[in-house]
C-alpha cells in the first residue's frame, strides 16, 4: 500500500531571531522521497485580520499609511495582529476597525481566510465583510500607527485595483472575491 503521508519530517530546529514582530525559525528537514533540507526558514506570526468595511451609504472604509518595505503611502484595508485578549479572529477585526477608524456596528461576516506565504509563514489571515457600519468614535491609534481614514465609493475602490493602487495581496485578495461574488467587476 502506498504511503500517502506526505509531510516533511523535522531534523533539527532552532531560532535566528525571536523579536515582537519578527521570529525566524530555522529547521532541517527531511522530504518524502528522503531529500533533507538543511536551512529551510520559517517564519511564525500570530494570526492576523482585516476588514472590507462598508457604511451604511456604501462607502468603503479604507486606509491610506506609509510602508516602509516599499517606500511608499498605500490604500489598504484595516488590518492587524490576533491579540492574545482577543477571543476571536472576528474580536479581533472589531477591535481593529473601531481603533484605527473609529467605525462599528454593522454586519459581519468571514468572507475568506488566506495565507501570506504557506511555504515560510506560520499564521492565517481572517478577512471580515463589515457591511452597513457607522462612525461611533475617533481613532485610537497606538503610537506606531499614521494612517488616514478615507472612504470611497465602490467604483474608486475598482479603479484602485484595476490600477494596481493597492499593493497589500492580503488586502486586494478579499476585495476581489468580494468584486466576483457581487458580479462588481
Amino acid at each position: 500500500m502506498q504511503n500517502l503521508n506526505k509531510n516533511w519530517k523535522v531534523l533539527k530546529s532552532h531560532y535566528l531571531v525571536r523579536e515582537p514582530w519578527c521570529t525566524v525559525r530555522e529547521d532541517h528537514v527531511r522530504l518524502p522521497n528522503g531529500a533533507e533540507i538543511p536551512n529551510y526558514y520559517v517564519l511564525e506570526y500570530p494570526n492576523w485580520i482585516n476588514v472590507i468595511g462598508i457604511t451604511k451609504d456604501n462607502k468603503f472604509v479604507m486606509i491610506k499609511q506609509y510602508r516602509h518595505g516599499l517606500a511608499l503611502r498605500a490604500y489598504e484595508l484595516v488590518a492587524g495582529v490576533c491579540d492574545d485578549t482577543d477571543a476571536t479572529p472576528l474580536a479581533s477585526a472589531k477591535r481593529e476597525l473601531l481603533e484605527e477608524t473609529g467605525y462599528s456596528n454593522g454586519n459581519w461576516e468571514l468572507l475568506t481566510v488566506t495565507s501570506a506565504n504557506p511555504g515560510t509563514h506560520t499564521n492565517l489571515c481572517y478577512c471580515f465583510l463589515a457591511t452597513g457600519i457607522e462612525k461611533v468614535a475617533d481613532q485610537n491609534l497606538e503610537a506606531t500607527e499614521d494612517l488616514d481614514v478615507i472612504l470611497l465609493s465602490l467604483e474608486e475602490v475598482q479603479e484602485i485595483l484595476l490600477n494596481d493602487q493597492m499593493k497589500q495581496s492580503m488586502h486586494t485578495t478579499p476585495l476581489w472575491k468580494y468584486m466576483a461574488i457581487n458580479k462588481l467587476i
